[in-house]
């Protein structure tokens, strides 16, 4: 997932950007409710964990602008907060879900894993699946008609995104923002090196030919013949 990191304590923001990459996720850090509108604004998100006590604008108040701009990307309020009436503010905004510091890590992922299969109609568990492709993101395992196939975690990031954005085509801009988290030469050809690691794994299987090329537009997830 492409996560957007709203925090201004830089302890907690080190701990949390450090555990999130781990478990293979893209997290960009702002550390104000200006920069936050902003950013969410403007970027694809697949979730946004937010803090309420910011510099600026306020959580609440972060929430309540991206909503009234018609912005769905799932919100998870995070915050040491936890009166009932601050909960229910929260929510009655429009956040999805609402977390009390401190919590377990644990905790955290697994309500992502939720905000991911309510926010996003297309993923119903935490294994998304497209023909003989099934994507495990609690595991982070890929199988292949039952098989399990090694990937790297550059590549299990990209072959997710393509799986999670099946028959539609994916340019490299988005790819470098939800696989590189928009670290990336627009100039390079380092997604193009990819794509090919992550055939030549699937050719291994028999399906090289479900990652097409589209001619000056980018990638695209599809089965059967090239049209």
């Amino acid at each position: 997932m492409r996560l957007l990191l709203v925090e201004d304590d830089p302890k907690i923001s080190h701990f949390l950007l450090k555990g999130l990459r781990e478990d293979q996720h893209v997290v960009e850090l702002v550390e104000n409710g200006t920069d936050a509108e902003s950013r969410a604004a403007t970027e694809e998100y697949d979730a946004i964990l937010l803090d309420l006590m910011l510099p600026g604008l306020d959580g609440f108040e972060v929430c309540r602008r991206l909503r009234s701009q018609g912005i769905d990307t799932p919100i998870l309020m995070i915050t040491a907060r936890d009166a009932v009436p601050d909960r229910v503010e929260g929510l009655d905004l429009g956040a999805d879900d609402y977390l009390v510091k401190p919590f377990a890590f644990d905790e955290l992922l697994a309500r992502l894993r939720a905000l991911a299969r309510r926010g996003r109609t297309h993923v119903l568990s935490s294994i998304v699946r497209y023909g003989p492709i099934e994507v495990d993101h609690r595991d982070h395992l890929v199988r292949v008609n039952g098989k399990a196939i090694s990937f790297t975690a550059t590549e299990y990031r990209l072959l997710d995104y393509l799986v999670r954005r099946a028959e539609s085509i994916v340019s490299r801009d988005q790819l470098a923002q939800h696989v590189w988290g928009g670290d990336y030469d627009p100039f390079s050809n380092v997604a193009d090196v990819y794509i090919g690691y992550v055939r030549r794994k699937l050719a291994a299987v028999g399906i090289e030919q479900i990652i097409r090329t589209v001619r000056g537009l980018g990638y695209m997830l599809k089965e059967g013949p090239a049209e």
